[in-house]
């Protein structure tokens, strides 16, 4: 099973350690065939496993790689997790994230990732009290998912709307 399997499967005590050990990795290399992939799992991994302050460096690492190398795809994506990240820890520089990321996306036409940021936005405007918009993000994040049969994805927005503000 891969570590991103493990990580979406919330099996976080097998996917840390693979996590850890491909970070150490990928940091003694000095050329990348997709620069910041493992950041980007590490990150999500850590930030799963309630390791803020973890997932917050490496999404900043990630972020600077990604930019200096100019992979506009893991940038969005990256853009995205910095979002997750903000917002679960209650910083207020989520939206500004979760804004970049999807105008990014949009852009280079990242569907799944455009949905990603709709449903990051509709968590945080939900966790905030702001029911209107919070609706607006998780029904464009369900329809979205629904269209590209992304089931996981799909699971998350519906349980955010279900969720009380």
């Amino acid at each position: 099973m891969r570590t991103e399997d493990r990580l979406l499967a919330g099996r976080l005590d097998e996917a840390l350690p693979l996590v850890e050990r491909a970070v150490e990795e990928f940091r003694g290399r000095t050329l990348y065939r997709r620069p910041g992939l493992v950041f980007l799992f590490a990150g999500m991994t850590y930030l799963r496993a309630g390791r803020i302050g973890e997932a917050s460096d490496l999404a900043r690492e990630v972020l600077e790689l990604t930019r200096r190398l100019g992979a506009r795809g893991n940038e969005a994506h990256a853009l995205c997790l910095s979002g997750d990240i903000a917002s679960t820890a209650g910083a207020e520089d989520a939206e500004g994230y979760y804004r970049s990321g999807l105008a990014l996306a949009d852009g280079l036409g990242m569907r799944p990732l455009v949905a990603r940021c709709h449903l990051g936005f509709g968590r945080l405007h939900r966790r905030a009290g702001r029911a209107q918009e919070a609706r607006e993000h998780l029904a464009t994040a369900a329809a979205m998912f629904r269209e590209m049969d992304m089931r996981f994805w799909l699971e998350q927005a519906e349980a955010e709307m279900r969720a009380p503000v």
